[in-house]
């Protein structure tokens, strides 16, 4: 499972338009939990920083911003070299968040920006994470709440099971919001051999001009629920759209959508 789920994740990510999809569309939702993620971390000037799965580096700009030493590792060599260009002051280096390249005890903080829903194996990162952190250093990352809450997911996945269908073949990984639920964060980390787990929510909201702008950003701007809707029936694509966007519809403004995109914050010390 985690091989074939690890693959579909990197065929998709090392796609410059989906790379450029999700920065275009996404960016401005994903970086507004960067300054509780880093205060989360305890970064600050002096601080050595791992940006794990930094995608176009935003968080690793911001912990720069801080006066941190800052490394970002990634899987995809096309978020790197993003990454690299728009934050030249940090190194970014293609690397697995699995299997770290780096010596034990080296950093002070960790943090990764809706990077572990996309991890085959989440326990690994964390174990790595424990490894090459000092002691008392801190991991914190970022993930979605659950689809009822996070609505522009809950949307397209109502909308698929309504008209299309779920079972389309993707490899099975593991369940996306599983660390929106903070007793598996607790229990997850603390079989790492972390302490003094905190789980809190960060209340955000994403825009979209219009409902063009939705369909495309579900469409293009992700891997997994982008290869969901690719593999739905011709026939039936319209009718998702429709749905996707009559769940929307509260949502709808003068300017477009605003729609309830909250986040779970989870924080942990390595003793």
């Amino acid at each position: 499972m985690s091989n074939a789920f690890r693959d579909f994740e990197h065929a998709g990510w090392a796609d410059p338009s989906v790379c450029a999809g999700y920065d275009d569309l996404l960016s401005g939702l994903t970086t507004q939990s960067i300054g509780p993620l880093l205060d989360a971390a305890h970064v600050a000037r002096g601080s050595i920083v791992l940006d794990a799965a930094c995608g176009a580096g935003y968080a690793a700009g911001a912990a720069l911003a801080r006066g941190a030493e800052v490394v970002g590792v990634d899987f995809s060599a096309e978020q790197v070299r993003l990454a690299a260009r728009r934050f030249p002051g940090a190194t970014f280096v293609e690397a697995d968040a699995g299997n770290l390249p780096f010596d034990g005890e080296h950093f002070h903080a960790i943090v990764s920006n809706y990077g572990v829903l996309h991890f085959p194996d989440p326990q690994q990162f964390f174990r790595e994470a424990f490894r090459v952190l000092k002691p008392s250093g801190r991991l914190a990352f970022t993930v979605w709440e659950v689809p009822q809450q996070a609505r522009l997911f809950g949307a397209v996945l109502e909308a698929i099971t309504a008209a299309g269908s779920q079972d389309v073949g993707l490899p099975a990984g593991p369940p996306m919001f599983q660390f929106a639920d903070a007793v598996a964060s607790e229990k997850a980390l603390a079989e790492a051999g972390f302490a003094d787990v905190a789980v809190t929510r960060l209340p955000q909201s994403w825009r979209a001009a219009s409902g063009e702008q939705v369909l495309l950003t579900v469409k293009t701007g992700t891997v997994r629920t982008r290869g969901t809707l690719q593999r739905q029936r011709t026939e039936v694509l319209d009718a998702i759209d429709d749905a996707i966007l009559d769940r929307l519809e509260p949502y709808r403004t003068a300017d477009g959508y605003e729609v309830p995109m909250p986040a779970v914050l989870v924080a942990a010390r390595k003793p």
